[in-house]
């Protein structure tokens, strides 16, 4: 069994019916020379990593105020094709005024599990006081949040605001809140392992196409950026598997991940008791 917890549905048939959404959303988020699919075929793609559940997750994040590239009714569209399957996170605009109640009703009424934030795109630190009130509101449904860290291949992102160690004061704060720092926080590698050795609430995913493919990407990144044993010894417990399709298909990702040697225990893991972990947090 694998969770995905980094799959962003920008591609997914049934929110593209819009052609000049569609493009517009493409344009903003860097998918380039890419179709919509249809939700049965990307489950046949799902099936060859044994993906039994993904994390949808959206992008409301553009300090320009501009409407949602992927929407939380979109979000909740996916998620009622199969509940069982399409794990909803959120995502709110913080400079909105209205930011808090959005993100109230994603709990309350559309039954997302948590929120995704892109510093990155937003042009503000991840201890901004605009982002305050939206984890204390995580912190009271307790509900889970995911950072964009790192290198963010999104037009008009900036990885300055998403180094990995300026999430240090916000992991500190709500110890209460789980957070995954996405992406190992390449290139900041080393300082993403010593938040994860630090605090007990803090994960990272394995969504990474930055260079080469993922063979080479995961060899890099765990096994020289990172010490030998690290994960085995040290961090097994706090990196969730993640795609980051639709820039990379699933399956390779998973066989890159594979062929690192990691032991069977380490590999279950990584590849879902972790997401289970990280969203069952406080329970």
């Amino acid at each position: 069994m694998v969770i995905d917890a980094h799959i962003r549905p920008a591609l997914f048939e049934p929110i593209c019916k819009d052609k000049k959404r569609f493009e517009k959303r493409c344009d903003r988020m860097n998918y380039h020379l890419m179709s919509p699919s249809s939700i049965e075929l990307l489950k046949k793609q799902y099936a060859l990593a044994d993906i039994q559940k993904v994390f949808l997750i959206p992008s409301d994040c553009s300090f320009e105020l501009e409407e949602a590239d992927i929407s939380n009714s979109e979000i909740e569209q996916l998620v009622k094709y199969d509940s069982d399957f399409f794990i909803g996170f959120a995502a709110v605009n913080p400079m909105k005024e209205n930011a808090e109640k959005e993100l109230r009703r994603a709990f309350e009424e559309q039954g997302l599990r948590g929120l995704y934030i892109n510093t990155a795109r937003l042009h503000i630190y991840p201890y901004d006081k605009k982002l305050i009130p939206l984890y204390d509101i995580c912190q009271q449904y307790n509900r889970p949040i995911i950072f964009q860290s790192g290198l963010s291949l999104e037009n008009n992102a900036f990885a300055k605001y998403c180094r990995p160690v300026d999430f240090e004061e916000v992991l500190y704060r709500y110890p209460d809140v789980n957070m995954c720092l996405t992406h190992v926080g390449w290139p900041w590698v080393q300082e993403t392992a010593s938040l994860l050795l630090k605090y007990k609430n803090c994960y990272t995913d394995t969504a990474l196409m930055n260079f080469d493919g993922p063979y080479q990407i995961y060899k890099k990144v765990f096994t020289e950026d990172m010490g030998k044993l690290w994960v085995e010894h040290n961090i097994a417990d706090k990196i969730l598997f993640g795609s980051g399709s639709p820039r990379i298909r699933p399956v390779r990702s998973k066989r890159g991940l594979d062929s690192l040697g990691f032991s069977e225990e380490t590999l279950e893991k990584i590849y879902w008791k972790n997401a289970e972990d990280f969203l069952r947090q406080g329970e």
